[in-house]
């Protein structure tokens, strides 16, 4: 598929000659193949396409050298890098159907990896980026656009919560991208793959992802609240084992921020540059398994049962509710999205 293997003299003088390749499905900005060496069975990715290739790969190899720190592995070993055609060789590992209750496992793994980062690991990934004010502001044109009234006090909560949001402390290894497709499920534990996006922040941003829905994800899920609450305990239990501290409250915000932001209902490659919430009154698209609209319906039920008794974000939830429903009286012919991992 990709032609010729790009494999080096300098890879070939560390793992050995390569003796038989195949291409793997991957995403279009990079290159994956599974390659059989002397000594092992190993995946060899190349990062390429776009000006932010480089980029990309420099947080890649950064991450899996932080997650290689977890006492209980949580990612792939990394068996050789070549900067210059920008390659990573990992360990081949084998990935098994998930079970119906994967998420507590997931969350499990996920607050291990997040417990890698460090305080002194500033300045080695950038800090996480959240929602701004331009989000928000776009949030409340599309509640106007739905024709839903913006209470006196909704401005100054949603400005709060991007304050906030920004501000949030914690040097957590966050993924970037953590969705499924990017955990391995093997019989040794749960891994995960592609940290071109990795950062550093406050582990809630990701594990918001369980209840918001795989925000930048291709498949959205929507998992039972028993289910749910089983994984959030999961992730709180292990981050207390790993750290010794305690996750602090602020799900409720993380989620909320996730809301706001139009880019996480379209694929990377389209995201900055267009506000996407402005599209949603006129256009409805299909990303993967469920549609903006669909997505945003979602989203918009979550924030609103979360934040009903929020000191901060009442006049949200209030907002949230009304307006997931006048997207659903105006489009009936809206579904819930999916509730299981497709």
């Amino acid at each position: 598929m990709w032609g010729r293997l790009p494999f080096g003299d300098g890879l070939r003088a560390e793992l050995g000659a390569p003796r038989r390749f195949h291409a793997l499905d991957s995403s279009p900005r990079s290159r994956v193949w599974r390659v059989e060496l002397p000594e092992t069975t190993a995946v060899l990715k190349q990062v390429v396409g776009g000006p932010d290739a480089d980029e990309r790969y420099a947080r890649e190899v950064a991450a899996l050298r932080l997650a290689a720190r977890a006492g209980l592995p949580v990612v792939p070993t990394m068996l050789a890098t070549d900067p210059g055609r920008r390659i990573l060789v990992l360990e081949h590992l084998a990935h098994r159907r998930p079970a119906g209750d994967w998420i507590v496992n997931y969350a499990t793994a996920l607050a291990r990896l997040h417990a890698t980062g460090r305080p002194e690991d500033a300045g080695v990934l950038p800090r996480w980026q959240g929602p701004n004010h331009a989000d928000a502001e776009s949030f409340l044109r599309l509640a106007g656009a739905l024709e839903v009234p913006v209470g006196a006090g909704v401005s100054g909560e949603l400005t709060g919560l991007v304050d906030r949001l920004g501000q949030a402390p914690g040097h957590a290894l966050l993924h970037g991208d953590p969705c499924p497709g990017n955990d391995l499920h093997t019989a040794a534990g749960i891994r995960f793959i592609d940290f071109e996006q990795a950062s550093l922040g406050n582990g809630l941003m990701e594990l918001a992802y369980l209840r918001i829905g795989f925000p930048t994800c291709w498949c959205v899920t929507s998992a039972p609240e028993a289910l749910l609450a089983r994984a959030e305990s999961a992730y709180r239990k292990e981050w207390r084992l790993v750290t010794g501290s305690e996750i602090p409250d602020g799900l409720a915000d993380a989620c909320a921020g996730w809301l706001l932001r139009g880019d996480a209902l379209v694929e990377r490659a389209h995201r900055e540059g267009t506000d996407h919430l402005a599209r949603i009154p006129h256009q409805d698209w299909t990303w993967g398994t469920a549609t903006a609209r669909q997505r945003l319906v979602h989203r918009l039920g979550v924030v609103g049962r979360m934040t009903a008794e929020h000191p901060s974000l009442s006049g949200v939830s209030s907002l949230c509710t009304e307006m997931r429903r006048r997207m659903l009286a105006r489009w009936p012919a809206l579904r819930p999205v999916p509730a299981e991992r497709p």
